[in-house]
């Protein structure tokens, strides 16, 4: 039954995947009882089966959110495979999802934002604002990232995204709150732009004017 539910995931098959079910209506529990699986979503994001993925996700929520044994969730894997339909759709039924973390905990915004993917990126801050202040187990926001890996067009999205964030949020201590956060090296966004010689992302207006 479990490759016959696999082979499902692979083909997209939906048809399929309620056969399975009526054959046995407990089919998806006892992959929700493990702590880490690769579950009919996962398989389904990883190949780009899009309406598979979103009848999984319709029937087991908590698949969207399960890691599997190496640490990625199904948003995770859709990214690294280029399932761009597959992550926006994902994402426009639950926004939450942009703040997963997976393995070293980071989430599919750590991920776009040092891929490069700057509509993705627009779109994932602009849905889940808040993702921007996520830290990595080394202590990186996604601003962090984006300036390691000298991404001055990310940048540029990470903070207009932090700017509308503290708009609605009506607070500026929370922009610079995100922005004061510092790394495991104890640094800030602006002094690795500093160290790394950026000029272009050091002289960027990072005070923004309150609205």
């Amino acid at each position: 039954m479990e490759q016959r539910l696999k082979e499902a995931a692979q083909e997209g098959n939906i048809n399929k995947l309620y056969e399975l079910i009526r054959e046995d209506p407990c089919l998806l529990e006892p992959i929700d009882q493990k702590p880490f699986a690769d579950t009919p979503l996962h398989i389904a994001a990883e190949a780009g089966h899009t309406h598979f993925a979103l009848e999984i996700m319709r029937l087991k929520p908590s698949f969207a959110r399960k890691l599997n044994p190496s640490g990625f969730s199904p948003m995770h894997l859709a990214l690294q495979n280029g399932k761009t339909q597959t992550v926006t759709r994902l994402v426009n039924v639950d926004p939450e999802l942009v703040r997963v973390k997976g393995r070293e905990g980071v989430t599919s915004l750590h991920y776009i934002t040092e891929e490069g993917d700057h509509n993705l990126l627009a779109e994932f801050i602009t849905v889940c604002p808040k993702s921007v202040e996520d830290l990595t187990i080394r202590n990186e926001t996604a601003l962090h990232i984006a300036v390691k890996n000298y991404l001055p067009t990310a940048l540029e999205v990470l903070l207009g995204g932090l700017h509308q964030l503290s708009i609605s949020e009506g607070s500026q201590d929370l922009k610079r709150k995100v922005l004061d956060l510092k790394d495991e090296d104890g640094k800030t966004v602006l002094h690795i732009a500093k160290s790394n010689n950026q000029p272009q992302v050091s002289s960027h207006p990072l005070d923004f004017p309150r609205a």
